[in-house]
């Protein structure tokens, strides 16, 4: 069987959390309220702590988009992460994929982001598979609900067997790379656990379980995103 690598998105192949700079985009378009950049700030810290609903909160996100246009949304976000988000890859990362292409892993990038955001990064680094959160659309038009299982804590690893089984990718040969302690269930799914920029929970449980931990600080070049 094959082996792959997953690499998580947010503080991980990139050095920022993508929640905060999309939100901080909205209220520079007057589309944000000061209480939206407070929830969302809110939200982020329960994050990091490993306690928040992604899934609800998921859900709660996805009502006002009801009707609206994907072919549109998926545009507007191509064109605000190749402005906003591309800057901020990590050099370390962008080595880290380069390497483990070359040792003849499938890379891939595994994230709660929603493929809109995770497909341009994922292009950008040149991996061509992305299990990201999706929602849910018909006739082209959003219908204010989520895909499920939703590509956080126990959906990732829901995702990656799918994708190991429809690749023949064992997971117990593979890695994964990310920063957050939600992320555990799919850290222990594989057999390369790495641990990267991490947040206080997983820095905590990496030193408790001997597992490698990276700091993948400097941003790359703009040439080498491209």
């Amino acid at each position: 069987m094959r082996r792959a690598a997953f690499f998580d998105m947010d503080k991980t192949l990139l050095t920022v959390n993508t929640a905060r700079l999309y939100v901080a985009h909205q209220w520079h378009q007057g589309k944000a309220r000061r209480r939206d950049v407070a929830m969302v700030s809110w939200w982020l810290l329960r994050y990091a702590l490993g306690v928040l609903d992604a899934e609800t909160v998921a859900r709660q996100l996805a009502r006002p988009w009801a009707g609206v246009d994907e072919a549109a949304v998926r545009d507007e976000t191509r064109a605000w992460v190749e402005r906003a988000v591309l800057p901020t890859l990590s050099a370390a990362g962008l080595r880290e994929v380069e390497a483990r292409r070359r040792a003849g892993d499938l890379c891939v990038l595994l994230t709660s982001s929603t493929v809109y955001a995770a497909t341009p990064v994922a292009d950008a680094v040149g991996i061509a598979h992305v299990l990201a959160s999706r929602l849910s659309v018909h006739e082209g038009r959003f219908t204010g609900e989520i895909e499920l299982p939703f590509c956080y804590r126990e959906g990732k690893v829901a995702a990656a067997e799918r994708w190991a089984a429809a690749h023949d990718v064992s997971l117990d040969a593979s890695s994964f790379f990310t920063d957050s302690i939600s992320d555990l269930p799919m850290l222990l799914r594989v057999g390369e656990p790495v641990v990267v920029n991490p947040d206080l929970r997983l820095g905590l449980e990496a030193r408790r379980r001997g597992w490698p931990v990276q700091h993948w600080r400097e941003v790359a070049p703009r040439r080498a995103a491209g």
